[in-house]
């Protein structure tokens, strides 16, 4: 494994994929949303329910490289409470973070920054992007 590699798994990324919040399936979920990517086959499922456009449960199924473990657990810390708006301004500003080096997601989504690394592996957006594009769909 080379050292880029090695950065780029660094302890934060670890222990947020290591640590998941909301990972329990709702029972009755509003919306389901099962998002795959083919290039590494990685999926995630999320549950929202919803009242006035923001959600008000969350749950998540994840199946992903620890990339992507790391953005869902970024995503369900803050999802709860969140317009459809501003999971769509977190998806596009994340999206643009690692795609056209742009600056880090506002608030709450700030933690965002520990995926910065990724910016080089191309290979790996689509992971990092399920949670977001599941749950902003879920939303639509």
């Amino acid at each position: 494994m080379d050292t880029d590699l090695i950065k780029l798994y660094s302890g934060r990324i670890l222990a947020l994929a290591a640590n998941i919040p909301l990972t329990e399936r709702l029972e009755n979920p509003d919306r389901s949303v099962k998002k795959r990517s083919p290039l590494c086959g990685s999926t995630v499922t999320v549950d929202i329910n919803a009242k006035n456009d923001a959600i008000t449960a969350y749950g998540q199924d994840v199946k992903a490289c620890a990339l992507g473990q790391a953005a869902a657990s970024i995503l369900a810390a803050n999802a709860v409470g969140r317009s459809k708006s501003e999971i769509q301004m977190a998806r596009d500003q994340l999206l643009a973070m690692l795609k056209q080096d742009g600056p880090v997601p506002d608030a709450p989504f700030d933690g965002f920054e520990v995926l910065l690394p990724a910016r080089e592996y191309k290979n790996r957006h689509a992971s990092i992007m399920l949670a977001l594009e599941a749950t902003l769909e879920a939303l639509q």
